[in-house]
């Protein structure tokens, strides 16, 4: 898979983060979101390979882009059985988000992404469009710190790990006011907080690298965007956890507001989620025996620089993670889209 898409799916980011990066600091975060789901899925469309989004723009809203269930890829197409083999035929599952950090993008703030993931059929975790409690740590930590234990233990712990002491610790949390209490235990026990408003997949991604200063994302995000995580985790070895929230009055947010806990239930039995209140590590999450993570940067971030622009083109950079050979991969990349007077360095 990875040889055989491995390109591709670094074209499929960039074309996304470049689209929405025109639009970077414009103060239109649906219409940079737009713009680059439309542009992810027109690369998509030109892969050979029979796509199903797993993850992807809405399930309960059936958004018109890139929405869970749709299938993308030339071998898609009404006419597929003329030119594709079936013998020859990737059939695969895709989650993505093709601008991670919206407002970041729209109003020109670091950690903009675009970002995907595949595996082959069944290889990722179908999560509903609800939230999810997540933990995420460094490799030395994975298996030892355990979202079921208070942040101060997971902090205890982790200090051990990484032989600091815990006030040389940062962990992320999104800005929200469910995590006002995680927010005071963490600095009541030592360590320093580093507070986002948006984009916590970069931030999960961060732990597992040294020199991010990023060493633990604790708190409630979206459990779309937990799955995409869990998927460049299992890649890089790093911990992650995963349990779903499906009780509104814990994430109070105007979509919340339309659901109860147990139409929730419901939903996730309808799913096959027989035990809502499940821990999923990164394995589970992302259990496919190929698993590839893509992303691109559209505001410059933690890991990537952003898209910058010059006359004639455009210049990315991207990181590629297969657990297939075991790599992560830096990308940096030129778009030339007509005679440019110089290339920029």
């Amino acid at each position: 898979m990875e040889s055989t898409l491995g390109l591709e799916i670094i074209e499929v980011v960039e074309q996304a983060a470049i689209a929405s990066a025109r639009l970077m600091g414009k103060g239109d975060k649906n219409e940079a979101d737009r713009v680059a789901v439309e542009a992810m899925r027109e690369r998509m469309n030109k892969i050979y390979m029979r796509g199903r989004i797993v993850i992807g723009e809405g399930e309960r809203d059936e958004a018109p882009m890139l929405y869970i269930g749709e299938e993308v890829g030339i071998c898609t197409r009404e006419d597929a059985k003329s030119f594709c083999n079936p013998d020859e035929l990737i059939e695969i599952d895709i989650a993505v988000d093709p601008c991670e950090g919206t407002n970041l993008c729209a109003y020109g703030q670091p950690g903009a992404m675009a970002v995907l993931a595949i595996s082959e059929k069944g290889g990722l975790f179908n999560a509903p469009d609800f939230y999810m409690r997540k933990l995420a740590a460094p490799a030395v930590a994975k298996g030892k710190v355990d979202i079921r234990k208070s942040a101060t233990e997971n902090l205890k712990i982790l200090a051990e790990c990484l032989d600091r002491s815990i006030d040389e610790l940062v962990v992320v949390v999104m800005k929200r006011d469910r995590h006002n209490e995680l927010i005071q235990e963490i600095r009541k026990a030592g360590a320093r907080v580093r507070l986002i408003s948006d984009g916590d997949v970069s931030a999960a991604i961060s732990c597992a690298f040294a020199g991010t200063n990023t060493h633990a994302l604790m708190g409630i995000g979206a459990a779309p965007e937990g799955v995409i995580s869990a998927a460049a985790m299992r890649c890089l070895g790093g911990h992650f956890q995963g349990q779903l929230v499906y009780d509104p009055d814990v994430v109070r947010t105007p979509e919340s507001e339309k659901w109860t806990r147990e139409g929730n239930v419901a939903r996730l039995k309808e799913m096959g989620i027989t035990d809502p209140d499940r821990v999923y590590d990164a394995e589970e999450l992302a259990s496919g025996q190929t698993v590839l993570f893509a992303a691109c940067g559209i505001t410059p971030g933690t890991l990537m620089e952003g898209v910058r622009f010059f006359h004639g083109g455009a210049r990315t950079q991207s990181l590629v993670i297969s657990n297939q050979s075991n790599t992560a991969r830096f990308v940096d990349t030129i778009h030339m889209s007509e005679s440019p007077k110089y290339l920029q360095l």
